[in-house]
C-alpha cells in the first residue's frame, strides 16, 4: 500500500496501471530507463523504488528500455 500526499492509500494494483500507461505514452526511440520512470511515478503520485518499478515491469511482462528501443 502506498499513501498519497493527502493520506490516500493507494494499490500495487493502481501503481502497476500507471506504470503500464507511462511505459505506453514513452517515445519507443528513446525509452525511459527505470530510474526516469521511478521519477514520472513519483510525479503521478507513486513514491516507489527503481526496483519495485522493475518488479512491476517484470509482473506486467513489459520489457526493460534497452530492449524496447525501435
Amino acid at each position: 500500500q502506498f499513501t498519497s500526499g493527502e493520506g490516500e492509500e493507494l494499490s500495487s494494483r493502481q501503481a502497476k496501471a500507471a506504470l503500464r500507461e507511462a511505459i505506453a505514452a514513452e517515445d519507443k526511440r528513446h525509452p525511459l530507463s527505470d530510474e526516469a520512470l521511478t521519477l514520472v511515478m513519483k510525479e503521478k503520485g507513486f513514491p516507489i523504488a527503481r526496483r519495485t518499478v522493475a518488479k512491476y515491469r517484470e509482473q506486467l511482462n513489459l520489457p526493460v528500455a534497452r530492449l524496447l528501443k525501435e
